[in-house]
């Protein structure tokens, strides 16, 4: 299956991308023809699209066995890349493992062995020791965001995974961070290095500074949410416990907001982002694990309640606003008496006195227990809420279709009257419980 302009074409149409950029014009020229490859991308800047059209374009239709594998160093990310592959409708066959699903959801999948195989270090390297499929076709590797895959808490994973896989022909490393030491047991001879770390993203981000007057500053992130208005954002904390606090706080208050972090479950992890991506959640309230490799909407701000220990985290932070060719703004919220690290180069202070008009939540978030597996679509979700539901086309919002479920967007002052309208009817040939998801 040769990924022919004429397919990439139709692949980016139905990713609603109407041309490549030139970070992903270079990639593609330069992976098609080259043995190791690096890229080095501010994050958002379609790396991920980068190495999968020159990925498909090598895969063998005729052989059924795993032929690429990419490792990723977070859940969110292999679920991330597995979406946009089942979008592109390669007709290849994708699973994406991980850590914190069902290893009975993996084997059952694996059974009908995939072209290409994303996971997490310690799940693939599972499923390798475990002889769970031939490894002999695997012949394209890829380390997303390699920097954190090659972290020191990934070494034996990570060995373990590449001594498992001699006959690789094609490496590539993607991530947005510079000056990562690659070990030697990844083999990367002579890599080519496509490097767009330098561009003028940068110049697109406005980081300003707000002053809090007491050390507690969840009544001065209050006021600078008050100022900004209904934006949609992600808040930066370093401990699970600040989450927990602001989480409590925000609620009193009757900001909408979602949290996550590595200490929840990815079953929750996994509805923290469906409520934050169709607009139910405000805000996010996140660890440093949010700061790359989520799906989430273009957003104009982030917040910093509590500010990194490094550069490097910082960076990708603040990666999450101002992507591609949008502006954005990093807040930093700073106690008056306290001193910034050496990293944040004297940011603008910013009087949040004045208050934007802010509008009551609208959406609330659906669930349905029915998805993929029982022959469900998209089409016959939007179908039963439109025929059986009677809202309209305006009243219908993002809609998220998993394997065994799906997730709609609806205006939370008719929530409770459509679940009562159309729980327990059916989508095809299967009963549907329908309930607001909490």
């Amino acid at each position: 299956m040769a990924n022919t302009i004429k397919d990439q074409q139709d692949i980016l149409a139905k990713l609603n991308i109407t041309a490549l950029n030139p970070m992903q014009e270079e990639a593609i020229a330069v992976i098609e023809k080259t043995t190791n490859t690096i890229i080095l991308s501010p994050t958002g800047t379609g790396k991920t699209l980068a190495f999968l059209l020159p990925l498909i374009a090598v895969l063998d239709p005729t052989i059924d066995e795993v032929q690429a594998l990419i490792v990723v160093p977070t859940r969110e990310l292999a679920i991330q890349i597995e979406q946009v592959l089942r979008v592109m409708g390669t007709g290849f066959k994708v699973n994406a493992v991980y850590g914190g699903r069902t290893m009975a959801k993996d084997k059952i999948e694996l059974k009908h062995t995939p072209a290409i195989l994303i996971g997490t270090p310690g799940r693939i390297l599972d499923h390798f020791d475990n002889d769970r499929f031939s490894k002999k076709s695997i012949k394209t590797l890829i380390l997303d965001e390699f920097d954190k895959c090659l972290d020191k808490g990934f070494d034996d994973e990570m060995k373990g995974i590449i001594a498992n896989v001699p006959h690789i022909n094609k490496r590539i490393l993607t991530s947005a961070t510079q000056n990562i030491e690659i070990p030697s047991f990844v083999r990367l001879d002579q890599p080519v290095l496509i490097n767009y770390l330098k561009e003028k993203k940068a110049l697109k981000l406005d980081i300003k500074t707000v002053i809090s007057a007491t050390r507690n500053k969840s009544q001065t992130l209050l006021d600078l949410i008050h100022y900004i208005g209904n934006d949609q954002g992600i808040v930066f904390c370093n401990l699970k416990d600040s989450i927990t606090y602001l989480s409590s706080f925000l609620t009193k208050n009757k900001i909408s907001h979602s949290c996550f972090s590595s200490e929840m479950e990815q079953h929750d992890r996994d509805r923290a982002l469906i409520k934050f991506r169709n607009g139910t959640s405000q805000l996010l309230l996140a660890t440093d694990l949010a700061a790359r490799g989520i799906d989430v909407p273009e957003l104009k701000h982030i917040i910093h309640y509590e500010l990194p220990q490094t550069l490097q985290e910082y960076t990708h932070r603040n990666g999450r606003t101002a992507r591609v060719n949008t502006k954005g703004t990093a807040y930093v919220l700073k106690w008056e008496k306290e001193d910034f690290p050496e990293y944040v180069k004297n940011p603008n202070r910013l009087n949040i006195s004045a208050k934007a008009i802010r509008k009551p939540q609208y959406w609330e978030t659906l669930f349905i227990s029915g998805g993929r597996k029982d022959k469900i679509s998209k089409g016959d979700i939007a179908g039963l809420f439109f025929k059986q539901g009677g809202i309209t086309k305006d009243q219908l919002g993002a809609i998220e279709l998993k394997q065994d479920c799906a997730f709609v967007a609806v205006p939370k002052a008719i929530a409770n009257e459509l679940v009562n309208k159309l729980s327990n009817t059916k989508l095809k040939k299967k009963k549907v419980r329908i309930t607001v998801l909490e």
